[in-house]
């Protein structure tokens, strides 16, 4: 029988290449669009790039046994409905590690050497201080989760000398983390801490983790950066912490709604620093995504051995 492979996304020639050269008797469907796509979902053992609009094509995707994320989070993927089907789900975790650990390092150093101060000044021709003082260096940093991109932005805070405080499920040790807990230890170690940085995924543990009483148990000195998920925090806590001095300043790359709407506060505050949801973006994006998760799976998956990189447990939500 035929294999087929969709790959919901526009690649480069050279890409394409790459992966036919990987399963050589398969036929490989590329195209982002419903019309380049949806004639073959009845078909493909395999596709890459799942899309919402798909959803509906499952029931009759009899052959579908694999299906490659072409994000991290997989939160938005109809996962009940994968598992039912007893298909495997892969995500492109680590893909994000070196673009997604810059912008964070840019959200800190922004706000610690007010450069979205500077910023909004410059569009004023107002030459003024700021009440610059500031410094990362031996400030100490609360990292959530441990993976891929946390590592990257671990491994770059020892660089700027700070102390890290990791936390993840399991509160194994990690290189470059100089303490490492479980999330259930999170109260007790915020009021220790000058940033804190999520990094983790949406799962039901994480959904709200942040509610009006994490914000009261941080520094009123300490910047809040957020890019795993909008839903990990209560929004509405936030905006009361910023507002009210619980907590110094945040900058924000996901939000509970998205596009954040025009009518959030958020958008008006001086302590936020705010990015669309483009921490990943990069320009090694579709190439990292190929080369480094879908082909080594894809040679696993027509040698019939385990998927080799990033497979999703859905018990655990990632």
């Amino acid at each position: 029988m035929e294999k087929k492979l969709i790959i919901a996304h526009d690649i480069e020639k050279e890409l394409l290449t790459a992966a036919q050269e990987a399963a050589p008797e398969w036929t490989i469907v590329t195209g982002k669009d419903e019309e380049q796509w949806g004639q073959h979902m009845k078909d493909a053992s395999v596709v890459a790039g799942w899309k919402k609009a798909m959803t509906p094509y499952l029931d009759q995707a009899e052959n579908l046994e694999w299906v490659q994320s072409w994000s991290a989070g997989i939160d938005s993927h109809p996962l009940e409905d994968f598992e039912k089907h007893n298909i495997k789900l892969t995500s492109a975790n680590g893909v994000h590690a070196f673009p997604i650990a810059e912008t964070i390092f840019a959200m800190m150093l922004g706000w610690t050497r007010h450069i979205h101060t500077y910023t909004r000044q410059q569009q004023e021709k107002k030459w003024h201080h700021a009440g610059l003082k500031l410094e990362l260096h031996g400030k100490k940093l609360a990292l959530l989760g441990a993976g891929a991109i946390g590592k990257e932005t671990a491994k770059i805070a020892k660089a700027f000398g700070m102390e890290v405080a990791g936390f993840r499920r399991s509160g194994e040790k990690e290189q470059y983390f100089d303490q490492m807990y479980k999330l259930d230890q999170l109260h007790d170690i915020l009021p220790e801490c000058d940033y804190v940085v999520i990094t983790l995924p949406l799962t039901k543990e994480t959904n709200n983790l942040f509610t009006e009483e994490t914000f009261n148990r941080m520094k009123s000195e300490s910047f809040l950066v957020n890019i795993g998920r909008g839903e990990i925090i209560d929004e509405e806590a936030m905006i009361q912490a910023l507002k009210g001095g619980k907590i110094a300043g945040a900058g924000l790359d996901v939000f509970a709604t998205e596009p954040l709407p025009e009518e959030s506060p958020l958008w008006e505050m001086d302590n936020v620093i705010i990015t669309p949801h483009t921490a990943g973006a990069t320009e090694y994006y579709n190439d990292r995504v190929i080369k480094d998760i879908l082909i080594p799976n894809l040679k696993s998956f027509t040698e019939d051995k385990k998927l080799s990189v990033n497979e999703v447990d859905y018990q655990k939500g990632y």
